[in-house]
């Protein structure tokens, strides 16, 4: 059910030949295709808008917004601004630039919960910054995590994969997500040794249908740190500044003691934050963290253009609007034409999945068909809506996707 490489463009299927030579894989990480589908673009070469470009030319519709980066839309103009005004001064320097005070006193005065911010580069700078500051507050060392919870591409976290070995993992103790009973025996579990309680906002785990909190479930954890004196991290990295801009679990009340952040911080620059609260800033300035271009200008300068407009409040409401249209949309077109599917996760970070499909043959054919019709989407891999997501943008996807359930018929 997968369409051939050879419907790929002439270009496209060059860069691969080039790749495969002096890329191992040809290309790594996440965004390797061929890992989930025959049909989609390796290479895309220019965005704007809802919209990206692959190298021969082709338009597509971005449902995956750089698989996540992206929240206001690519080549935002207030975003572009301040990168080329600040790398028209400077991005590497030998001190910090004056934005990144400028880029923390906004995120304080943002997020309840923060009472500073330090920057890195990515998501797994930050969440290894969290847990490295909670043990050394606390002088211990275990870590609860839940089962198939995605933390970082470290061997402290990882998944999956050769090279990481039991040791690497010895002090994480698993729970299951939305089950406090498990939580409270990992707890037990750790004893005398618990330094954090890691969490994501949502159960967001590789092929599988998205989980929302229990609003129960995030007042128990946070009453459980309390209790044992762990530090509570709340990973925001993949939903932050899509579902709250003060923090994803704020409409529940429930804030972290550490929070990791970054993906849709600076709309598609590379940057990274932890914030976290007063009783922690020792602990966290006794840490040794670091990276050459972690205090890098221009990202910085991305990161603040991007909290600037987010903070103007229009562009929250507008993912949530857009993802509602696109849901009610993609159900009545399933219904349609006899399929039964399954939408699960927030609006703004919707995931599609069709049912008794376990071995993800129907879902990948649905979005080869929807990519070789120009939407760019993932078969089993949550989604993300941007501030550039119109309705106009919304609708030319369910044209597109309506051809794509016909198609599958």
């Amino acid at each position: 059910m997968t369409i051939a490489d050879t419907t790929l463009g002439a270009r496209e299927q060059a860069l691969r030949g080039r790749a495969d030579k002096v890329i191992p894989g040809g290309m790594y990480g996440h965004m390797a295709v061929r890992a989930f589908s025959g049909a989609h673009p390796q290479f895309t070469v220019s965005g704007a808008g809802a919209r990206v470009k692959d190298a021969d030319g082709r338009e597509y519709l971005d449902l995956m917004c750089g698989w996540g980066p992206v929240v206001l839309g690519h080549r935002h103009p207030a975003v572009t601004a301040a990168i080329v005004d600040q790398l028209q001064r400077g991005d590497c320097l030998d001190g910090t630039a004056p934005v990144a005070v400028e880029y923390a006193e906004l995120l304080v005065d943002t997020i309840p919960a923060a009472d500073w911010a330090l920057f890195c580069k990515n998501g797994t700078d930050a969440t290894t910054t969290c847990v490295t500051t909670a043990r050394a507050a606390t002088g211990k060392r275990k870590v609860l995590v839940a089962h198939g919870a995605y933390h970082g591409a470290v061997p402290g976290f990882a998944l999956r994969g050769a090279g990481v070995t039991e040791a690497d993992q010895a002090h994480l103790v698993r729970y299951e997500y939305n089950d406090l009973a498990s939580a409270e025996a990992a707890a037990a579990e750790a004893g005398d040794d618990l330094a954090a309680i890691l969490v994501c906002p949502m159960r967001h785990d590789i092929k599988q249908d998205q989980e929302l909190v229990d609003p129960a479930f995030a007042r128990g954890l946070r009453a459980l740190a309390d209790r044992t004196g762990a530090v509570l991290i709340l990973d925001d990295v993949r939903c932050g500044f899509r579902l709250d801009i003060g923090g994803s679990w704020e409409p529940l009340g429930v804030r972290p003691d550490l929070a990791a952040w970054s993906k849709a911080i600076a709309n598609g620059q590379p940057l990274g934050a932890v914030t976290g609260t007063d009783a922690l800033r020792d602990a966290v300035r006794s840490i040794y963290v670091t990276g050459s271009f972690w205090t890098g200008a221009v990202p910085l300068a991305a990161g603040l253009a991007t909290l600037t407009e987010l903070r103007k409040g229009e562009a929250l409401p507008r993912m949530a609007q857009s993802g509602t249209r696109l849901r009610e949309g993609l159900a009545a077109q399933a219904a349609a034409h006899g399929f039964a599917i399954a939408q699960t996760g927030p609006v703004q970070m919707p995931m599609l999945s069709f049912a008794g499909d376990t071995d993800f043959r129907q879902v990948t054919a649905w979005a080869e068909a929807c990519v070789e019709r120009g939407v760019y989407l993932h078969p089993w891999h949550n989604w993300f809506l941007s501030a550039a997501h119109t309705d106009a943008e919304i609708d030319a996807v369910l044209e597109r996707t309506d051809e794509a359930f016909a198609a599958l018929r």
